[in-house]
């Protein structure tokens, strides 16, 4: 009886521990794959995980701080800023901040998911 009760309570412990410990690589999901997108660009992508059709821009043909309308109809999900500059994605066409905007560094910034609609954007100046 002993040591039915003793082997009961080191199953639970087994398990109690493998609850708290981090699934092993085989179980978990793969790591999500970046987009392609060259230095200097601001790539967006109509599908999430950088997937779809995808649209470029570069310092060289944009506005330095002026709001760039995207394609009406446009469903840009993904993104990824290789500028070297900020730019900030909103939810307006007009780049108003009434509705959802954020900023992402210039240094190398990968979005799978974007937490809106991207309908314009803005790269500022460093």
């Amino acid at each position: 009886m002993r040591k039915t009760a003793f082997t009961g309570v080191l199953a639970a412990a087994s398990l109690a521990a493998a609850a708290l410990l981090p699934q092993s690589a085989a179980h978990s999901a793969p790591p999500a794959r970046l987009g392609d997108c060259a230095a200097g660009q601001l790539c967006l992508w109509d599908a999430p995980d950088f997937t779809g059709t995808r649209r470029t821009h570069e310092l060289a043909s944009t506005d330095i701080d002026s709001c760039v309308p995207l394609p009406k109809g446009s469903r840009i999900q993904a993104l990824a800023n290789r500028t070297g500059r900020p730019v900030t994605t909103y939810q307006s066409a007009e780049c108003a901040e009434t509705g959802e905007f954020n900023t992402y560094p210039g240094g190398g910034t990968w979005v799978p998911r974007s937490p809106y609609q991207v309908r314009a954007f803005k790269i500022w100046e460093n």
